[in-house]
């Protein structure tokens, strides 16, 4: 069922393909300018989802990247972590990862985090997160 989610390929997809069974949205990550999770809460996950939360990993166009599922919400930098281990700014708890999919819009997430990474925003206009990449100045 999380293959056939990413497939979809898109977040809305992803949204009407979990809605016969009920989600909640729990939280939105968002690290670097072309990266978001999108934590969602099923409400009544049927039997072939291993566990009641999903992550949706999309690009900065909302094209899915990757689908996981979790039986808890995870903790953001502890599931950066497993993501990127080399990155020291990233630590917490281990996610407890039930079931994986990913897409053709798949590529390695810490790849966007090095340094000298590409920025749609002005130097002036940008500071770096936690961990790598840029948010727009508050």
């Amino acid at each position: 069922m999380i293959q056939a989610l990413a497939d979809t390929l898109s977040l809305k997809g992803v949204l009407d393909g979990l809605k016969p069974f009920g989600w909640e949205h729990v939280d939105h990550w968002q690290q670097g300018e072309f990266h978001h999770d999108v934590v969602l809460r099923v409400q009544s996950p049927p039997p072939e989802l291993p566990g009641e939360v999903v992550v949706v990993s999309t690009n900065c166009n909302g094209g899915v990247k990757e689908v996981l599922c979790l039986s808890e919400i995870p903790d953001r930098y502890g599931l950066w972590h497993h993501r990127c281990p080399d990155n020291p700014e990233f630590d917490g708890p281990a996610p407890s990862i039930k079931a994986v999919a990913r897409t053709v819009h798949w590529f390695d997430p810490c790849d966007l985090l090095k340094p000298g990474t590409r920025s749609e925003y002005r130097e002036e206009f940008r500071e770096r997160q936690r961990g790598g990449g840029y948010t727009c100045k508050k």
